[in-house]
């Protein structure tokens, strides 16, 4: 438990809540760096049913952050690293957070959590793509993530710029979570 949230094991009936989390965390996310009219067109149901899909994906590791159950506030998803192209053998695809949780440790626990499930099938590094517009890229810095590469990306429209952060060994990442 972090903070009064619980980090868990995301189960096939969380997938409204984690579009519902996806959706407004965007909105909050990638105000001014994806348009308004973008982003206002997001949708819980479509959301919803991609995560369900999501969640029935084998090779994918979902966990979820709980004030109270059945009420998500964050959540982070990943598995095998996507291109094939570089020498981290795992990638963290997403980690959202609501605005208000942000700050408090659970963006933390959760990257944790994916770290030591990772560690347990024999992948000891880990790598993530962060849009560079977004100020929460310095999340992974403060991590220990290693600025690794940059990408164009087209999301919404625009073309943007992703970077790229690794870490060679996540046991590093595993630390907090054994404290709790």
């Amino acid at each position: 438990m972090v903070d009064g949230v619980t980090i868990r094991p995301a189960r096939a009936s969380d997938s409204a809540a984690i579009g519902r989390v996806y959706v407004d965390s965007w909105r909050t996310s990638y105000a001014g760096l994806l348009p308004d009219d973008y982003l206002s067109r997001l949708s819980y149901l479509e959301q919803e049913s991609a995560w369900r899909l999501q969640l029935a994906r084998p090779g994918l590791a979902t966990f979820v952050a709980e004030e109270r159950p059945g009420e998500l506030v964050g959540f982070a998803s990943g598995g095998p690293e996507r291109t094939g192209r570089c020498n981290y053998f795992a990638e963290l695809y997403t980690l959202y957070l609501l605005e208000d949780y942000q700050g408090r440790g659970i963006g933390r626990a959760l990257v944790g959590e994916f770290a030591q499930r990772i560690m347990r099938v024999g992948l000891r590094s880990m790598m993530v793509w962060v849009l560079q517009g977004n100020p929460s890229r310095r999340f992974y810095a403060a991590l220990g993530g290693e600025p690794l590469h940059s990408r164009p990306v087209r999301a919404g429209g625009s073309t943007l710029m992703e970077v790229s952060y690794g870490w060679r060994d996540v046991a590093v990442l595993c630390r907090d979570v054994a404290r709790r």
